[in-house]
């Protein structure tokens, strides 16, 4: 199911996972307070050549669901990395520091952020995506992913 949401155009996939997902997260008192869903951008040129974000779509899921915005143009990708489907954990980590950035922190200021990406390996991306958005005062910052692997 990843692989074809990922690489095969099924955002649907993710649309519906979300909505799954999401109703589970809300009935938790953890996630119950969660203001908004963004999800883990995409470079503007992996994003043309995909033709759309499969964390979005995890995240319009999650949002319909949970009653929240789904907001993903607050974070965004400032450059191109390479893959990460290869690297190992510390290549991972060095290949998204400092990539991302807050657009609009005054919009996410005192929210509590779900933070939405299809697969998590080592969580450099997550990590890297969450650490922008807590410099942003009385943020607190929730993870949610369709699959984790095994690294």
């Amino acid at each position: 199911m990843i692989h074809q949401l990922k690489y095969r155009g099924k955002k649907e996939i993710g649309v519906s996972l979300g909505r799954y997902y999401g109703r589970e997260l809300k009935s938790s008192s953890l996630f119950s307070s969660v203001d908004m869903i963004i999800p883990v951008p995409l470079h503007l040129k992996k994003l043309r050549e995909r033709g759309y974000n499969q964390s979005e779509s995890f995240g319009e899921g999650l949002a319909y669901s949970m009653k929240v915005a789904n907001e993903s143009s607050i974070l965004v990708r400032s450059r191109v990395s390479q893959t990460q489907t290869r690297r190992s954990r510390f290549e991972r980590w060095k290949n998204v520091e400092e990539i991302f950035q807050v657009t609009t922190p005054e919009k996410i200021e005192g929210k509590h952020i779900l933070l939405a990406d299809d697969v998590v390996t080592t969580g450099s991306t997550l990590e890297a995506c969450a650490n922008k958005i807590l410099e942003v005062p009385g943020t607190k910052v929730s993870v949610a992913t369709i699959a984790s692997t095994l690294y």
